[in-house]
């Protein structure tokens, strides 16, 4: 018998009805205050990361920090939990590149940009209004920054940090709603993948103009000023950075929008678990801030997050479905065997 398992078992001498104390039953974790600590340094070092030069939001580098964050809950623990870790972060890894080379396949397979025709869709839903021109003209100042872009421009970096962190702390401490959230948050990906490849879509800020590659007039003149909350807290390195990684981003993967997509996504998956209606209400107007956020600053037409909440919704339903019938299937195997065991 283990050591721990001595401790379970009370001693003969012990007063009768004494309960063990939870540590007798439960072996404790040394490895517990070492995990602790290296969380602790870990938070440091992003923290100072973060004043130094932003959030981590290029690919590459998001992979590598959410890498060590797994690393770090994996210390102490069994080695057949470090198999698992190579094996979901092989897959998490291949998910994402599977993502990046979407870019090159739009470009390579060349199906017509699309401009005009999700300008109309906006369009129509608000009576010939556009909406990233209204939000603009109404709220946008050229010579100043309002409390509503500081905060518009946090919530649009969001969606660089959330997700990651919440596949992260899943697989740390609940594999199997992990596995729940990777299925669905995959399916979503793949499915976007497919619309960026098939229906490039100039976003609101290049139909208002474009760039150097691509001229375009479908919209007055917008402002593309995502960081400009940023630079006004003072991280002007983050911007930069941020700038400068614009190079390697797909810019007309504009349809469905993934950043409303996950907004939704995430909220969505936590949903059932919360029972107090108006936190749960609290929670639903995050994806909604968001699509406010996307459109004022002309990265996203409504049309696209309309899409992008449609095809989270899909890919909820489908595995919903899926596991509702592994359940059925498993309680059926399971019910026959009982009835063979009583015969």
């Amino acid at each position: 018998m283990s050591v721990a398992e001595t401790r379970a078992v009370p001693a003969l001498d012990e007063p009768a009805g004494r309960r063990p104390a939870l540590g007798e039953v439960v072996p404790t974790d040394p490895w517990r205050w070492v995990r602790l600590g290296l969380f602790a340094a870990y938070g440091v070092a992003y923290l100072l990361w973060f004043n130094a030069k932003g959030l981590v939001i290029d690919r590459v580098s998001v992979l590598i920090s959410i890498g060590i964050l797994l690393v770090i809950a994996n210390v102490g623990r069994p080695l057949y939990r470090w198999g698992q870790l190579i094996i979901d972060f092989a897959l998490y890894s291949a998910m994402w590149f599977a993502y990046e080379e979407s870019r090159g396949a739009a470009d390579r397979l060349g199906f017509p940009l699309q401009v005009e025709s999700v300008r109309n869709i906006d369009r129509f839903l608000f009576l010939g209004t556009d909406p990233n021109v209204w939000l603009q003209d109404h709220f946008f100042e050229t010579g100043s920054v309002r409390w509503y872009d500081v905060v518009g421009s946090i919530v649009y970096y969001t969606h660089f940090v959330l997700p990651p962190a919440v596949i992260a702390i899943l697989w740390a401490t609940n594999r199997r709603e992990w596995l729940r959230f990777i299925k669905r948050f995959a399916t979503t990906l793949f499915i976007a993948c497919a619309g960026f490849v098939l229906l490039p879509t100039a976003p609101p800020w290049m139909a208002a103009g474009g760039d150097d590659r691509i001229r375009l007039n479908a919209l007055p003149p917008l402002y593309r000023s995502t960081g400009r909350g940023w630079s006004h807290l003072g991280l002007d390195g983050f911007v930069r950075l941020w700038i400068s990684g614009r190079d390697w981003a797909n810019e007309v993967a504009a349809m469905p929008s993934l950043h409303a997509g996950y907004a939704l996504f995430v909220v969505a998956f936590f949903l059932p678990w919360i029972g107090n209606r108006w936190i749960k209400a609290a929670l639903l107007s995050f994806p909604v801030v968001m699509t406010v956020v996307l459109v004022y600053f002309a990265e996203h037409y409504v049309a696209d997050a309309l899409a992008g909440f449609a095809i989270v919704g899909f890919s909820f339903l489908l595995w919903n479905r899926i596991e509702r019938w592994q359940r059925h299937r498993r309680l059926a195997v399971t019910e026959r065997e009982l009835e063979v065991a009583r015969t």
